[in-house]
Formats: structure tokens, C-alpha cells, sequence
């Protein structure tokens, strides 16, 4: 089996997982009431660019991957580590829709496919 071979199967694995994954950081934008026709970026599982890193560690292999503009600048990244646990960050950076005082710099998602959670990383705008 090649190395390409176990990234697609590693890849395929986890595209459920972290297409629910995504599903909630999208779930977290719209309750923040950014409206449709601001036209923000959104991550898809599909869409991601991903490798396999070793666990320094475990030394097991777990899958990262990372999410792309248009103009090719890193707007956000998904790792499911070796016990079955996840880490996402997805770049925002717009002012809050409603909380005039508030900055949306990313949405985080952590947990595990039995509890994804997700909540913004706001910055307070100086006055």
C-alpha cells in the first residue's frame, strides 16, 4: 500500500466525521447572525488540502488539513488527532453582525464526533 493510498483512505475515513464538523462551524456562523448576502467563506471537508503527520508522541499517524482563499492565504485548518478527537479553526475576521463592539477573528470546533462543539473567537475593537 502506497503513501498516497493510505492519505485517500485516511481522508476517506474521516470525510463524515468531518463533514459534520464543518456542518457545525457553518451552524455557529449563521447564529451569529452574519447575514446571507455577506459573502464569507465557508469550510467544506471536500475542500481542504490534507497530509498525514506523525504523532511525536504515539507515533501514529493522524490527518490535518487546511483550508485555502481564493488568493491561496491559509484561512483555516482541521486535525483529528490518534484518539479520536478534533481540533478546526475557520477565519472569520468580520466585525460582529450585531455586537458593535466585538470582532469575529475565527469560529473554533473541538471535541469528538459524538460532541462537536464550536464557539467565535471574538477580539474586543478598541475604542
Amino acid at each position: 500500500m502506497t503513501s498516497d493510498s493510505t492519505l485517500a483512505e485516511h481522508i476517506a475515513a474521516k470525510r463524515m466525521y468531518g463533514q459534520a464538523v464543518c456542518d457545525s462551524i457553518i451552524k455557529t456562523l449563521t447564529k451569529l447572525g452574519f447575514p446571507d448576502t455577506l459573502d464569507l467563506p465557508k469550510p467544506n471537508f471536500d475542500s481542504a488540502v490534507f497530509s498525514q503527520e506523525t504523532d511525536p508522541y504515539l507515533q501514529s499517524l493522524y490527518l490535518v488539513g487546511y483550508w485555502y482563499s481564493e488568493t491561496k492565504a491559509r484561512i483555516g485548518q482541521i486535525k483529528f488527532n490518534c484518539d479520536g478527537s478534533f481540533y478546526a479553526e475557520f477565519d472569520v475576521v468580520q466585525p460582529h453582525p450585531s455586537k458593535k463592539r466585538w470582532f469575529v477573528e475565527a469560529i473554533n470546533a473541538w471535541g469528538s464526533l459524538e460532541d462537536i462543539r464550536a464557539e467565535a473567537k471574538l477580539l474586543e475593537i478598541p475604542q
